[in-house]
């Protein structure tokens, strides 16, 4: 058993990280046992977990948690890079987020990162021409998590979603890897255009609260976009944009503002 706990975590340390954490947490709350034992410890991967976490945050009653359950399992064994992107948001979550302290709580309690996911497997479906299903995805996750993500949006790896309500993500968007994005954020339209009509964010962008990003425009690498903010052009990489609308008011500050998470409009910490 040693032996195959060891080959396990050098294979899969999330996983391993999260189980080990999933046994304290019972040992620490005993009445919380059975929800982790039925969210963690019965399974042997983080695929079947997150399977049937989703499917038990999204079944109603016109869905059961059977059916959401094959079709989560169907999506996780036919796409890996669904497990691999929610084990980059985990860690992700866990480096950012000061109020989270173990692998374990994103699994378990926060909808910003359960809301991804759920879309990472309607994604999968629509991707497979199977919309109808993928729209039942989007419109349960608006419904349980107060987020809006549509099917089509092409989200990366490494995503923190801090909060998470409010926020609305539409069609065409693009999001790529080690974004950033607090509560209340909109990455939309302007109006009733149709085809590519919403923003691409770059890799490692900080979008802060109530930010509305709307229209087919470019948020450059590296950048951030303060609270409040309604971005309608172009932002350059490496840039701080801030006002309605938004204008240019500085450089970044530090090469990962999504990781750093400084919202300062004076820069943020370089890492030596």
């Amino acid at each position: 058993m040693a032996e195959t706990r060891a080959k396990i975590a050098e294979l899969d340390p999330v996983w391993t990280r999260i189980m080990r954490e999933a046994e304290e947490a019972v040992g620490g709350e005993p009445l919380l046992g059975g929800l982790v034992h039925t969210s963690v410890l019965h399974h042997s991967s983080i695929e079947g977990a997150l399977a049937f976490r989703i499917s038990m945050k999204l079944t109603n009653g016109e869905m059961s948690e059977q059916i959401l359950r094959e079709i989560c399992d169907q999506a996780y064994g036919s796409d890996a890079s669904l497990a691999m992107s929610a084990r980059a948001d985990i860690r992700a979550i866990y480096e950012r987020d000061p109020a989270c302290h173990r692998y374990l709580q994103p699994l378990l309690f926060f909808k910003g990162f359960q809301a991804v996911q759920s879309q990472r497997v309607a994604h999968w479906l629509w991707g497979q021409g199977r919309k109808d299903l993928a729209y039942f995805f989007q419109m349960r996750s608006s419904e349980v998590f107060g987020v809006d993500i549509h099917p089509a949006a092409r989200i990366g790896q490494g995503i923190m979603i801090d909060h998470a309500h409010s926020i609305v993500i539409g069609e065409t968007a693009v999001v790529g890897n080690d974004v950033s994005i607090l509560h209340s954020v909109t990455l939309g339209g302007t109006g009733k255009e149709d085809e590519d009509r919403h923003p691409k964010i770059g890799d490692g962008v900080l979008i802060g609260a109530g930010a509305k990003v709307l229209g087919n425009i470019r948020v450059g690498a590296r950048s951030r976009i303060a609270a409040g903010s309604v971005v309608l052009t172009d932002v350059p990489p490496c840039k701080t944009v801030a006002g309605v609308p938004a204008k240019i008011v500085g450089e970044a500050g530090c090469d990962q503002p999504s990781r750093d998470m400084n919202q300062r409009l004076t820069g943020c910490r370089c890492d030596e």
